[in-house]
């Protein structure tokens, strides 16, 4: 070993057998954990960034995946109960070719218009049919599950065969299972979209002959009446609470926080209706489309004969009127087609009207003391959008508020951020604490390496046994300096040194840790002084 490295070694193992039991196990301590932060720090800066390779994969996928994954020797992840794997970026985009190579997963091509790839040349038409059928609704169903919050969808379409008789035709119907993802809830537009995509997707569907089940067996939607169900309560809620939030911003601006309280209730017709309406007006401005005339006109010579007038039965009166006639007959026909406008009108009413609501409002009696409550309440209607034509209904009414809750839940937040404040001093005064004894302990133990190091870079020199001065005996002395200016070795009692070279010794020792610049000078002018006297 070099000598250099070898005297480094000695020094640091003399400085460690210097340190007590307590240093040495704060330093133990110290050197432990800052083994441990750089472990963590390099696990950490080594641990490649994750990336998902596939999401949604069944249990077979899943696992042909994984089987992969572990041949080629890449590290994975499965996440989401297993549907999800997780690879290095490193590795991403080449283990997804090398799987898409191999097939993998299967259900990523699997149910849609990929069947029709495999179809026979000898398939019959009921085979063609059937299969374009199932391509169909597999590519409905995999457009639904890219859905946020939809895990896995089924789709089955019931299509009727062509008829040539027109009255015999049905319309196309479908239903749509859905299974979300755990605590996620379908909401209305999402519903609603469903609908529109599977009824877009088939000729001659219409949106109200798809029918939407969830997994909980609750419809969503049902075949001719829409949305029901939840989805309907949840539009008449939404409702409810859009108008409770605009009238209450407006309470809130008027009578201050927390001295109002509103209440919307609404009836929401969930029925679907189709209007048609005809007018026919004339335009009198406007010439006649068609005009004909006709004309009748017969001229004779009357009867001169008695014929007599018929009676009941057939009878012939006696001494009827005979008298003749000049026998001339006249007709005239006029037929006029006026120009007529017509305008026909179809309204569809969907699902979601609002068919009545009712507002409720308490005020503080105090707050609203000086409000005019006929205007307030004139306020409160245009602000809910009140139409009294369709029964809706206002009521205001001010009221002693009990404040006890509201003080009691105040004072409880102020109880609970003195308690944060004070917790957060708290560990403040814990973190200035732990780092000063960090840091004084940090310094104790710079500061002994140092007095350590300094005292084992020192020479030892061996004096020999030095000469006992008598009482009458002269003090050393140096060239250049009195002997006077020597400073005076500290007086020991003689009763407890009985050795007196030792005690010599023992306060040369003691002189020379506390002054050793003045001990290497006075050194120096022994030695030089010893020479000159053998010379």
């Amino acid at each position: 070993m070099p000598p250099q490295l070898q005297a480094a070694l000695d020094r640091t193992t003399a400085a460690i057998k210097q340190f007590t039991v307590a240093q040495r196990t704060l330093a133990v301590i110290g050197i432990a954990g800052v083994l441990l932060g750089a472990f963590a720090l390099s696990s950490w800066l080594g641990k490649p960034t994750m990336s998902p390779l596939f999401t949604g994969l069944s249990g077979s996928d899943a696992s042909a995946v994984v089987d992969q994954l572990t041949s080629d020797g890449v590290k994975y992840q499965l996440t989401d109960g297993g549907s999800t794997v997780l690879v290095p970026d490193s590795a991403l985009y080449s283990e997804r070719i090398k799987l898409a190579a191999a097939g993998l997963p299967t259900n990523a091509d699997g149910g849609g218009y990929s069947l029709l790839d495999d179809m026979p040349m000898t398939s019959s038409e009921f085979q063609q049919q059937k299969t374009y059928q199932r391509a169909m609704e597999g590519e409905l169903a995999k457009t639904i599950s890219a859905i946020d919050g939809v895990e896995t969808a089924t789709v089955k379409l019931a299509i009727p065969e062509d008829s040539v008789f027109v009255s015999e035709k049905s319309d196309p119907t479908a239903s749509v299972f859905v299974r979300t993802k755990p605590g996620v809830t379908l909401s209305v537009d999402q519903v609603q979209a469903v609908v529109h995509l599977v009824s877009a997707g088939i000729d001659g569907m219409k949106p109200t002959d798809v029918a939407v089940v969830d997994a909980t067996g609750e419809v969503l939607s049902a075949v001719g009446t829409g949305t029901t169900g939840g989805v309907a309560g949840q539009q008449a809620s939404d409702y409810e609470a859009r108008v409770q939030a605009s009238v209450q911003a407006l309470l809130d601006r008027v009578v201050g926080p927390g001295k109002s309280a509103v209440t919307v209730t609404a009836q929401v017709d969930q029925t679907q209706k189709d209007t048609t309406v005809e007018q026919f007006s004339a335009t009198p401005d406007t010439p006649p489309l068609a005009q004909s005339t006709t004309s009748e006109e017969y001229t004779g010579s009357g009867s001169t004969g008695a014929a007599g007038v018929l009676g009941p039965d057939n009878i012939a009166v006696p001494n009827g009127d005979a008298t003749g006639t000049d026998g001339a007959y006249k007709s005239t026909t006029e037929d006029t087609t006026n120009a007529v406008n017509k305008s026909t009108e179809v309204t569809h009413a969907g699902p979601g009207a609002i068919e009545r609501q009712s507002v409720a409002v308490v005020l503080d009696e105090k707050a609203a003391a000086p409000l005019d409550m006929t205007e307030l309440r004139s306020t409160i209607a245009a602000a809910a959008g009140i139409d009294e034509t369709r029964g809706d209904t206002v009521a205001v009414q001010a009221v002693p508020f009990d404040t006890a809750q509201a003080t009691a839940a105040q004072d409880a937040l102020a109880a609970a951020d003195k308690a944060a404040e004070t917790q957060r001093k708290d560990d403040l005064v814990k973190q200035a604490a732990i780092g000063a004894v960090v840091l004084l302990l940090l310094l104790s133990v710079a500061v002994a390496m140092a007095r350590r190091s300094r005292r084992a870079r020192r020479t030892a020199l061996d004096l020999g046994e030095l000469p006992v001065l008598g009482e009458g005996g002269s003090r050393l002395g140096i060239e250049g300096i009195a002997a006077d200016a020597l400073p005076e070795l500290p007086p020991a009692p003689r009763d407890d040194e009985p050795d007196l070279v030792t005690r010599k010794r023992a306060e040369i020792s003691a002189l020379a840790d506390e002054q050793p610049a003045e001990v290497a000078d006075l050194l120096r002018g022994w030695l030089a002084t010893s020479g000159s006297g053998r010379r």
